[in-house]
């Protein structure tokens, strides 16, 4: 007697594990393949979020790798800068910057090419050309910086889009008005405003790291601008 209820209970232990496992399953597959049907039932603004999401990686990888490089310097390079003017190789000095092909070497080059006349021109004409220096270091920041503002908001219109379209099959429906028809309008709708922040997060952050990298650049073109014109009063000294 006490063996068979025994059995019984294990058996229906069983079943219930096994149901268990089966909705588990269910539901998985069920959110997996939802994923996916939502991206695709977002419409035309979920392909725009798409086209925008890539431009603003491709634009933030070519920054970022252009930024890495024209960051490296040679700690030395000064150094022989300085080496090379004080023994008056003004053209020598010129080749290594040359040579060296980055925003500080171009600085410096121009200051080079201008020695002999005032301290005030040599300033303004590196200034000059430190102001071109950024500005190539900024190329399609901006495009970045608009994708991150913009994105919510087309989420956003996206949504007020699915919204009004739910309303209207709602309308057209008449009598027949469930609650599956409400839900499925309005969850496909969101699905809009979700990848819109999702597109407009990451442009954010790209186009701050993409920023503290130039400042920073900046911030070394301006204290080696700022060494050379000390280094020029050197050999009058």
């Amino acid at each position: 007697m006490i063996l068979s209820v025994l059995l019984q209970v294990s058996g229906a232990v069983q079943n219930a594990v096994a149901g268990s496992q089966g909705v588990a399953a269910g539901k998985a597959d069920f959110l997996s393949l939802s994923v996916i049907d939502l991206a695709v039932k977002g419409g035309w603004i979920m392909v725009v979020l798409g086209l925008l999401s890539l431009l603003s990686v491709y634009i933030f990888i070519d920054r970022y790798i252009a930024l890495s490089r024209n960051s490296k310097e040679d700690k030395n390079f000064m150094n022989i800068i300085r080496d090379n003017i004080h023994e008056g190789r003004i053209e020598t000095a010129i080749e290594l910057c040359k040579r060296e092909d980055t925003p500080m070497a171009r600085l410096i080059m121009k200051g080079l090419s201008r020695i002999g006349k005032p301290l005030n021109d040599i300033n303004a004409a590196i200034e000059n050309v430190g102001n071109i220096e950024v500005s190539r270091l900024e190329k399609n920041i901006g495009t970045i910086a608009t994708v991150a503002s913009i994105s919510p908001m087309l989420g956003f219109l996206g949504t007020v889009i699915g919204m009004i379209v739910a309303f209207y099959d709602m309308s057209m429906a008449g009598n027949n008005i469930d609650i599956q028809l409400l839900s499925s309008g309005i969850y496909q709708a969101m699905i809009t405003t979700v990848g819109g922040l999702i597109v407009g997060i990451m442009a954010y952050v790209m186009y701050n790291i993409l920023v503290a990298k130039i400042e920073k650049l900046v911030f070394l073109l301006e204290a080696h601008a700022s060494d050379f014109m000390d280094l020029l009063n050197e050999p009058s000294n």
